[in-house]
C-alpha cells in the first residue's frame, strides 16, 4: 500500500484553475488505487474533506500556500504524514523533503509575462526552476506547456510527462429550451466586493460568452474592439456580451475600453459563478469566445466544447491542442479577425450547427480518468525509483 499525499491547500483559498485539477484528479484517483491512501493536505480553514472517498483521508496543514515562510514550515509539517510520494499540483515543491516529490506544472505565464506578477508573486514562483530541478518527476499539462518547460527552464523535455486536463463530467451537451432564461447578478464594471450588483436575465442563444479570471494575458480588450465593430457594422443586431469571471490584477484596462468604446449596455459582468451556472452559460450562448494570449491548457475551451458551444480560440500555446478542429482559430491580437468571426458565427447557422456537434467529441478525447491513470503510473514510478 502506499501513501501518496497531494497538496489541495490552495482549495481553501479559490475555486477554479489549480483547485478544479486538484479536485477532479483527487476525484478519478480514488476508484483507481483503492489498496493506496491518497492523503488530501488541506489547509486548517478548510475542515470539509475535499473528496469523501473511503480510501481518501484528509490531513491537516497549518502553513498557508504561497506563504513567505512555507519553504520552512510546510517541510515541518509534512513529516509525520509518512508519505511515499508527495504530489504538489501548485508548481512548487518544498525545497526540504522527505519523499518523492510530483509537480504539476500547469503553464509559465509568469516568465513570459513577468509584469502581471507583484511582488509577492515575483517570490513565489521565483522558485519554479529550482522546483523543476529538484522534482522526481515533473507534469505539464499540454505539450504546449512541456516545450515551455524545456525552452524557458533549460530541463530535458524527455523528463516531462504530459498530462492533460479535462472538463468536468458535469460539462456535456444539453441545450436549453429555445427561449430559455436563466438569472444572474450583474456587476458593474471595475466593482468591489462590496457591490452586490442587479439582478439581470439571460435569454439562450442571444449572447456571446467569455469564461475566465480577468486579467492582462487573457486579452479581452481586443475582444471588446471587435464587438464594437460588430455594432457598428450591424448596429440592428443585438450583439452581447457576457464576462463570467472573478476580477483579478492590473484588469483595469477592461474597464477603461467598456468606458471608452460605449460598451456598458452590451457587456455584462456576471462575476465568479458557480459550475452548475457555468455549465448553463456554455450550453446556452451563442458563442464562446476565448481570445487569450498564453494559456497552459484552456480548460474553460475544453468545457465550452464539452458543452457543444460553437467556439472561437485564440491560436496560440496551447488552445489549438486542445481546440483542434472543433473551433475557429484566430491570431489573438488582430481585431479585425476576431470582428469577421464574430459576426460569420453570428448569422452562419449551419456553421454554429457544426461546431456544436464537434465539440463534444473533441472533448471526448481528454478525461479525469485517463489523466488519474497516467498520473498513478507516475507515482509508482517514482515511489520505486525516487
Amino acid at each position: 500500500m502506499t501513501r501518496i499525499g497531494i497538496d489541495a491547500r490552495l482549495n481553501a483559498y479559490r475555486v477554479g484553475g489549480i483547485p478544479q485539477y486538484t479536485l477532479q484528479l483527487l476525484t478519478a484517483l480514488a476508484p483507481l488505487a483503492p489498496s493506496d491512501t491518497l492523503v488530501s493536505l488541506q489547509h486548517a480553514t478548510h475542515p470539509q474533506p475535499l473528496v469523501a472517498l473511503p480510501n481518501v483521508r484528509r490531513a491537516t496543514l497549518f502553513t498557508p500556500p504561497h506563504h513567505r515562510l512555507e519553504p520552512w514550515s510546510l517541510p515541518l509539517e509534512l513529516v509525520p504524514r509518512r508519505l511515499d510520494v508527495l504530489h504538489c499540483p501548485d508548481v512548487i515543491a518544498p525545497r526540504w523533503r522527505c519523499c518523492p516529490v510530483v509537480v504539476t506544472i500547469h503553464d509559465l505565464a509568469f516568465l513570459h509575462y513577468p509584469d502581471i506578477l507583484d511582488t509577492s508573486a515575483h517570490r513565489y514562483y521565483g522558485q519554479v526552476r529550482d522546483s523543476v530541478w529538484r522534482a522526481d518527476a515533473v507534469i505539464a499539462v499540454s505539450q504546449a506547456t512541456r516545450q515551455d518547460i524545456s525552452t524557458l527552464l533549460g530541463f530535458p523535455p524527455e523528463r516531462v510527462d504530459v498530462v492533460a486536463e479535462a472538463a468536468a463530467p458535469l460539462f456535456s451537451p444539453l441545450p436549453p429550451e429555445p427561449g430559455a432564461s436563466r438569472s444572474f447578478t450583474r456587476f458593474p464594471p471595475q466593482w468591489t466586493s462590496q457591490d452586490r450588483g442587479t439582478p439581470c436575465s439571460l435569454q439562450a442563444d442571444t449572447f456571446v460568452l467569455f469564461v475566465s479570471t480577468l486579467e492582462p494575458r487573457k486579452n479581452v480588450p481586443t475582444l471588446l474592439h471587435a464587438l464594437r465593430v460588430c455594432l457598428d457594422r450591424r448596429p440592428d443586431v443585438p450583439y452581447r456580451l457576457v464576462v463570467a469571471g472573478a476580477r483579478g490584477w492590473r484588469d483595469e484596462a477592461i474597464f477603461a475600453t467598456v468606458r471608452d468604446l460605449r460598451l456598458g449596455d452590451a457587456v455584462v459582468f456576471v462575476g465568479k459563478v458557480s459550475q452548475e451556472q457555468l455549465c448553463w452559460l456554455y450550453r446556452a450562448c451563442r458563442i464562446y469566445v476565448n481570445p487569450s494570449r498564453y494559456e497552459g491548457f484552456g480548460l474553460p475551451v475544453a468545457e465550452a466544447l464539452a458543452c457543444g458551444a460553437p467556439s472561437l480560440v485564440a491560436a496560440t500555446s496551447s488552445l489549438p491542442e486542445v481546440a483542434g478542429e472543433a473551433a475557429l482559430l484566430l491570431p489573438p491580437l488582430e481585431v479585425d479577425a476576431w470582428a469577421e468571426a464574430l459576426e460569420r458565427l453570428w448569422h452562419d447557422d449551419d456553421l454554429r450547427s457544426t461546431l456544436a456537434r464537434r465539440g463534444p467529441l473533441q472533448a471526448s478525447r481528454f478525461s479525469w480518468e485517463q489523466a488519474a491513470r497516467q498520473t498513478l503510473q507516475i507515482y509508482r514510478r517514482v515511489a520505486r525509483n525516487p
